[in-house]
């Protein structure tokens, strides 16, 4: 446990970090699209990591080199398209409880791409049940000024978003295990996740309007994202899969919506009504319900 203190702590720091994004994010979505804030983020990430630690990963197998392509296609691109979007739907507080639902799928995929040698428990399906009436009473909660149908499409985007993660979360710790620096390792996985976003730059109408940094909301918050959200955490969550196995670390996202519900209510002035809180409660209930390491089977102790 000792030698895993670093782990956590890691963590816990990189989700407190993450807690507060949706609330930079929504901020953006004012006057950039969701692929622009996408694509300005990890572009000032990558730079960052690359002025940190210049030196670049050599000698790569083709297998491992698809392994980073897929992390920076679901972890980079994929994910942060759908959380985007699904911000201009709905409020940043109910984006974080429902993508705080990732450790569920994390664990599903553990499972899966261990050949089942991981088995979650029974109580694993009695937290992901209770979590999933939670995210529909959240879907119903009002409060947001869109009609019904468009809280449900950005409910299920940002559910989407969680099971993407998951995904990374595998791959995260596949990446772990090949031995490479977290700097360059981290970098080579956002240079895929750019290369991935091109498409969707163009799909959503990417501007580039530099005059739009002068205002400092803009430059502050974007900032924010590139500097600390994306280069800084990327590496920090990287390190703690390394030191914890992809369960564990994210068993840290169910501190998301705690944050998340705090920032946006004190810094958005987001209104959480009652049903949006007791659909939070029962969330993040199931979620600690949930929260158990998958068993091995018996065969495989």
């Amino acid at each position: 446990m000792k030698s895993n203190t670093s782990g956590h702590l890691a963590a816990l720091f990189t989700i407190i970090i993450w807690g507060t994004t949706f609330i930079s994010t929504k901020v953006l979505l004012t006057d950039f699209e969701p692929a622009e804030i996408l694509f300005y983020r990890f572009a000032a990430g990558y730079l960052t990591l690359a002025a940190i630690y210049p030196k670049r990963l050599k000698n790569v197998a083709p297998k491992r080199e698809l392994t980073f392509a897929a992390a920076g296609l679901c972890g980079v691109c994929l994910y942060y398209l759908l959380e985007n979007v699904s911000l201009t739907y709905i409020l940043a507080s109910d984006a974080g409880v429902i993508i705080s639902s990732a450790p569920f799928f994390t664990a599903v995929f553990s499972w899966i791409f261990s050949k089942g040698k991981e088995k979650p428990q029974v109580r694993f399906f009695v937290g992901f049940a209770a979590a999933m009436i939670g995210i529909g009473l959240i879907g119903y909660s009002g409060g947001d000024g869109h009609d019904i149908g468009q809280r449900l499409l950005g409910d299920a985007l940002a559910l989407a978003a969680a099971a993407v993660w998951g995904i990374y979360s595998v791959l995260t710790k596949k990446i772990g295990e090949f031995g490479y620096h977290v700097i360059p390792a981290t970098r080579r996985t956002f240079f895929y996740g750019i290369l991935f976003m091109i498409p969707a730059m163009f799909l959503f109408g990417f501007k580039f309007e530099p005059a739009r940094f002068a205002e400092p909301v803009n430059l502050l918050n974007m900032l924010f994202l590139g500097l600390f959200a994306s280069a800084l955490c990327f590496v920090s969550w990287g390190y703690s899969v390394k030191k914890l196995g992809a369960v564990t670390a994210s068993a840290y996202i169910y501190i998301v919506p705690v944050v998340t519900l705090l920032a946006s209510a004190l810094i958005l002035k987001e209104e959480i009504t009652p049903r949006a809180l007791a659909g939070t409660a029962l969330t993040i209930a199931g979620l600690f319900i949930g929260a158990e390491r998958p068993q091995k089977k018996a065969e495989d102790k």
